[in-house]
């Protein structure tokens, strides 16, 4: 690899081990502030890391990758994150930051779950954070496997060289600073993610003619790859834009909510997340066609079309802007990583070290059990990720359908139905994760396969567990009357707000 790029991604790195040191002096005293941030990001800030730390390698190398191979047609599942996106922040996001911080300041969702619904039995909380820590460590370790081949493909180093470097630095900032440390980065990380978006595919459209250059090469390998609805099925496109639904119960895009400075920065939050995702995605979304454009004008032969967004920074610029165009990779794998880590580390801390085991411990001490739960959850998302052939990042879209059926609905339903009970929330949870592993695992599709292959879990998962928190919850007692006393309060917070 070029000296430049090497520079490039140098900086990169001791920009991030820079932003972790001056989180750990700003805010790491107690744990509120390792874990949330004390509840102080701007929307700027908060807008970004929650957009950065959703996206992941996704953006940049797996959505433009899907363009290259079927079209216009895999724009479907960009389209249905879009409004998904969009409707979490309208929907969730003023009512969780005002109600996490009434119910007794929650600062984690088994935390919210618990207070919300005055769970006494405190099962809400363990089911909860059990999901939470599980799927989270398998998804930090599909992140970092990622960042191992990224290293392999990308920079020619070994594997597990890559994947080393990629936690370690990871590792060093995120327990380092906490919150504000990976939020903060993340910001860092959304920034440079968003001009690459914007670089590629405007230099790469330069260099085949503009638009009307990559339509006609595209049109000629192949017609129905500029037509939307060619490729695909009604299920297929209800399968693609399902994975909106999945917003609503990702707990790492939640707790940005519970952190911005005030609910009445929610709007500006809103307007900058949606604006920074509708570039990107459409950058990612023009980044595969112009990819194909430009592999088929010059010859080259793409073996791995996840690849064409590393392909196009290699053969377009020069190695330092190479070098940054790459680092906008691991910005985005790195983005998710972080956050994964904190909120699986947060459960550990709160909802077990602190709930039932040392319910006395100082702030002091559960800073420093946050800071090695960080390590524990990243050596087992290591250690799961060692084998390069790993099969983790196949448990990636289970994971997002997992989190979005069993946590989305309790969430929408305990923040705009006052009548959501204990009982109603825990049928529903498990409902959820549970038909989403059915529909995965057992072999009622056709030729025994799952049933995942005919549409995605999520749909009768999502479906199942709304379905299921309000038939329990109205074949129950009413909430007792403090539940209904903060509901209304925080109703009214709401009112005042958007005055």
């Amino acid at each position: 690899m070029e000296t430049g790029t090497w520079i490039a991604l140098g900086a990169y790195f001791a920009l991030m081990l820079a932003i972790g040191v001056y989180a750990w002096r700003k805010s790491t005293s107690d744990v509120s502030g390792y874990v949330l941030g004390g509840r102080n990001l701007g929307p700027g800030v908060s807008a970004l890391s929650a957009g950065a730390s959703d996206m992941s390698g996704w953006i940049l190398m797996g959505l433009p990758g899907a363009m290259f191979l079927t079209g216009l047609s895999g724009a479907w599942i960009a389209l249905g994150l879009f409004i998904g996106a969009l409707a979490n922040y309208q929907i969730v996001a003023p009512r969780l930051r005002v109600y996490t911080e009434r119910a007794r300041d929650a600062i984690t969702i088994p935390d919210y779950f618990d207070n919300r619904f005055e769970d006494r039995s405190r099962l809400l909380r363990i089911v909860s954070a059990v999901v939470i820590v599980v799927f989270f460590t398998l998804y930090t370790s599909s992140g970092m496997v990622a960042g191992g081949k990224l290293f392999q493909s990308a920079f020619g180093l070994d594997y597990a060289w890559g994947l080393w470097i990629t936690a370690g630095v990871v590792l060093a900032y995120t327990m380092l600073g906490g919150f504000l440390a990976v939020s903060l980065t993340d910001f860092v990380q959304g920034c440079i993610m968003f001009v690459a978006l914007i670089m590629v595919p405007i230099v790469a459209l330069g260099d085949v003619g503009g638009v009307a250059g990559a339509a006609e090469t595209v049109r000629s390998v192949n017609p129905d790859l500029l037509d939307l609805f060619k490729g695909t099925t009604v299920l297929g496109v209800i399968s693609a834009m399902a994975w909106g639904l999945g917003y609503f119960g990702q707990p790492h895009i939640l707790v940005r909510f519970m952190a911005v400075r005030s609910v009445r920065d929610v709007p500006m939050m809103r307007n900058i997340g949606m604006s920074w995702m509708l570039v990107t995605l459409l950058g990612a979304l023009a980044v595969g066609l112009t990819g194909l454009a430009y592999a088929t004008q010059h010859g080259l032969e793409v073996s791995d079309p996840e690849t064409i967004f590393i392909l196009l920074s290699d053969v377009l610029f020069n190695p330092l802007i190479t070098g940054f165009l790459l680092a906008a990779i691991l910005a985005a794998i790195m983005s998710t990583i972080s956050s994964q880590l904190l909120v699986s580390s947060s459960s550990l801390v709160e909802d077990f070290y602190a709930t039932f085991l040392r319910k006395q411990a100082s702030q002091k001490e559960l800073v420093t059990v946050g800071r090695l739960a960080v390590l524990a959850v990243a050596l087992a998302a290591i250690y799961l990720a060692y084998s390069p052939d790993s099969n983790v990042l196949g448990l990636v879209s289970q994971a997002w359908a997992g989190f979005g059926a069993a946590f989305g609905p309790l969430i929408i339903l305990s923040l705009v139905w006052r009548r959501t009970t204990r009982t109603g929330a825990l049928a529903g949870m498990i409902v959820g994760a549970a038909t989403v592993l059915v529909w995965i695992y057992a072999p009622l599709g056709p030729d025994g396969a799952g049933l995942s292959s005919v549409i995605y879990e999520m749909v009768p998962g999502f479906i199942l567990s709304f379905l299921t928190i309000i038939v329990v919850s109205l074949m129950g007692k009413a909430p007792p009357p403090t539940v209904t006393e903060t509901f209304d309060a925080v109703e009214t917070e709401l009112a005042e707000a958007r005055t």
